[in-house]
């Protein structure tokens, strides 16, 4: 893997890295545009905020032996926590960055509150939703689970939280590669969307078969 950083994004899909289509690509039935993108992930955002912060709320009063929604526990909110969940931006696309085998590309997108990575070469299904959950578990989810078993752990579950949520776009991504690509399938990045097609081995299999 070789990471480039490329700095700013400046919204022209024409000066991401792209590659020729695979014969018989298909485009995955996705938000086609950045700012698309951004609207369909804040909304994500905002709903898997709410949860968390339920579940945030309910595990302390229950620790606490309080009402389960009592706003006594918002002042366990940890500040070090939400500053943490900020500094892991860039770490959360080096995650991303080193599970490609190529040339990955970084690009920030500030205006519209994104940072993402781009890269062009194939991938399995199982390896493009490892690539795109892996800092989702690192940072996120595996922090917010060892605070509901421990909610001690405020410093953790705050992190978690506020770093479940910055993951939407994954979150989007990964449920679409589940939904759309057949068993067998591959996929890649061209410019700002994804691709799914069926390797010609894979293919002459199916002919086979049928």
């Amino acid at each position: 893997m070789k990471l480039i950083y490329k700095g700013k994004f400046d919204g022209n899909q024409d000066s991401l890295p792209c590659r020729e289509h695979k014969q018989g690509a298909v485009a995955f039935k996705e938000a086609k545009t950045p700012a698309a993108l951004a609207v369909i992930a804040n909304i994500m955002y905002i709903v898997i905020m709410v949860v968390l912060a339920v579940g945030f709320v309910m595990r302390i009063n229950a620790y606490n032996g309080e009402s389960l929604f009592s706003y006594k526990a918002l002042r366990y909110i940890n500040l070090w926590g939400i500053m943490m969940s900020f500094v892991t931006l860039f770490p959360h696309e080096f995650l991303h960055a080193i599970c490609f085998k190529e040339e990955v590309y970084l690009y920030t997108n500030w205006s519209q509150g994104m940072l993402f990575v781009v890269g062009t070469e194939d991938m399995s299904k199982l390896r493009f939703v490892v690539m795109s959950m892996c800092p989702n578990m690192v940072f996120g989810i595996i922090p917010y689970i060892a605070f509901l078993i421990n909610p001690q752990l405020t410093f953790f579950g705050t992190m978690g939280l506020f770093a479940v949520g910055m993951g939407a776009g994954d979150y989007y991504n990964v449920f679409n590669a589940l939904t759309q690509m057949p068993k067998g399938a591959r996929t890649y990045l061209y410019k700002f969307n994804s691709f799914w097609y069926m390797p010609e081995e894979k293919c002459a299999l199916q002919n086979d078969v049928k």
